[in-house]
């Protein structure tokens, strides 16, 4: 799949961070995006927009990132369940490390010292 026509959902409660990962998306060449400020919405947002990927934060309220891909990967719409999703975090503790690799999802990996979003998500389409 070419990056250009992918639909990306982005899910984090901080309006810096949205704007940030929407801004680089598009520098990408990205314009399908669809935003939401946490899982719960997340949720809802699946089934309508139908993303390619999903990038989502993981302290969240009041549904997190990992709450929400368990759900995810519990949906009975297999298309949905599947969905590829990357976790974007400053958390670097070993408890998300732990539950991501659980949760069967690729981690973004610490944003401390990242410069940017591209080369890891051209990764992910390219698999």
């Amino acid at each position: 799949m070419k990056i250009e026509i992918a639909r990306i959902l982005v899910v984090d409660d901080e309006p810096v961070m949205l704007k940030y990962v929407t801004d680089s998306l598009r520098r990408l060449g990205i314009q399908a995006i669809e935003t939401c400020s946490d899982g719960k919405n997340a949720l809802q947002t699946m089934a309508s927009f139908k993303p390619d990927l999903v990038l989502t934060d993981i302290h969240m309220k009041p549904m997190g990132g990992l709450e929400f891909v368990r759900l995810l990967r519990s949906a009975s719409n297999a298309a949905m369940a599947n969905t590829k999703v990357i976790f974007m975090s400053a958390d670097a503790s070993t408890a998300p490390r732990s539950e991501r690799l659980h949760c069967q999802t690729p981690a973004f990996g610490n944003l401390e010292g990242q410069t940017g979003i591209g080369p890891e998500l051209i990764a992910c389409f390219k698999s």
